[in-house]
């Protein structure tokens, strides 16, 4: 055999043992939703994930993400209104802050991951303590409402 023959016969077992890689899964199920917020795909039976992460938060991509709730969006009529809590993670007692105007009545509640409540009062003062010396070491709930509307939820670990 000449060895241009064997050169190109290398060549070409060279060229069909190369693979192209494309995004390929087999999945269960999957669809588009979408809402005020945008749209977005989505799929069942990924077995591969990642996280994506920019300046607006972070997505995940992929199979059995956990569910957490960090903070839901004020909405336009109570947008003059900044939450914040502190210290979290801790170990006793957090406390709810509450920037900017607010003639509205607002209250909180605190639930456990079960949905169970453990407290509850109206907000009066810019500032509340909310005691949790006797809660369990475990992740709650704080929910504020304005007018009755849920506005804002976060997730508070207890050491």
């Amino acid at each position: 055999m000449s060895k241009a023959f064997n050169t190109t016969a290398c060549f070409l077992l060279l060229l069909c043992s190369v693979t192209a890689n494309a995004q390929q899964a087999t999945m269960a199920a999957g669809g588009d939703a979408s809402g005020n917020g945008g749209t977005v795909s989505y799929s069942v039976g990924q077995v591969v994930y990642t996280t994506i992460s920019g300046s607006g938060g972070k997505v995940s991509q992929g199979v059995q993400q956990a569910y957490e709730i960090y903070s839901v969006g004020i909405e336009d009529w109570v947008a003059g209104i900044a939450f914040s809590v502190f210290p979290n993670p801790t170990t006793d007692q957090v406390t709810l802050e509450v920037a900017g105007s607010h003639p509205l009545p607002m209250a909180y509640r605190l639930t456990d991951t079960h949905g169970r409540l453990v407290g509850s009062e109206t907000i009066t003062t810019s500032q509340t303590l909310i005691d949790m010396r006797t809660c369990a070491e475990a992740t709650y709930f704080l929910t504020v409402t304005v007018a009755d509307r849920q506005v804002q939820t976060f997730k508070i670990v207890k050491n």
